[in-house]
């Protein structure tokens, strides 16, 4: 994951952005509900790892992501993959901490979207910070050189009609080897490692509605899926 985009406001439900870039070769399953242990979470789903980068309650309405901080410390050997935090985030909100081993984990921003808060928790392989953002447009990276994507992207999407302007401005240009962009394509040593997935999110207690896209830079039509509490 490289870029959240939430925008809140009293009494209304969050909006939601999330846009996965990642090795292009890395096989992933679109949102469903994967995990047969969390029948109420839905999320998309790393192949490899079997984790998600993004993940919701559909009773509770919470949504939990992950973006990797690559700049941040290395994983070390045999530790957790981060791709379970927005799984322990979906499930037990910002008691989350309880229930992994950080020591030895890979860098990481984790983003906790309640129906009232809006939560961060930055690790860089030593501590980990803690963050409450208040209402408004926040638009959050996996940090180092993409940090200019705030400045850059944050008014657009505050003036943007939800969910169709903001589809427009994903789609509104190609992959671009610019890491200010929201959608990209960087080649290193013979790898591709790029925007994969970006999905809309509509989270509110007892529904969820998704809309999402392989290739958001096409122009082709999204897809769209909801999601009623489990059982």
């Amino acid at each position: 994951m490289c870029t959240v985009v939430v925008r809140r406001s009293a009494g209304r439900p969050a909006q939601l952005l999330a846009v996965r870039d990642e090795l292009t070769t890395r096989p992933f399953d679109v949102p469903g509900r994967w995990w047969p242990d969390l029948p109420d979470v839905v999320g998309g789903r790393d192949s490899v790892a079997g984790g998600t980068w993004c993940a919701t309650h559909v009773g509770t309405g919470v949504t939990c992501l992950v973006l990797n901080r690559f700049h941040e410390r290395a994983a070390a050997p045999g530790a957790p993959s981060r791709g379970v935090l927005p799984l322990l985030g979906a499930v037990h909100g910002a008691g989350w901490g309880a229930h992994v081993r950080l020591a030895g984990m890979a860098g990481f921003l984790l983003v906790l979207v309640t129906p009232d808060r809006l939560t961060t928790w930055t690790f860089d392989g030593d501590g980990l910070v803690e963050e409450e953002l208040g209402e408004g447009t926040s638009v959050l990276t996996s940090g180092g050189p993409e940090d200019r994507k705030a400045d850059r992207w944050r008014g657009a999407f505050a003036d943007a009609d939800f969910p169709d302007g903001w589809r427009g401005l994903v789609g509104g240009r190609p992959p671009a080897d610019d890491p200010g962009a929201l959608v990209v394509r960087h080649e290193r040593d013979g790898e591709v490692y790029g925007t994969v997935f970006a999905e809309l999110l509509d989270a509110r207690p007892g529904r969820l509605h998704l809309e999402y896209s392989r290739a958001p830079w096409t122009g082709a039509a999204w897809d769209t899926a909801g999601f009623p509490p489990a059982g």
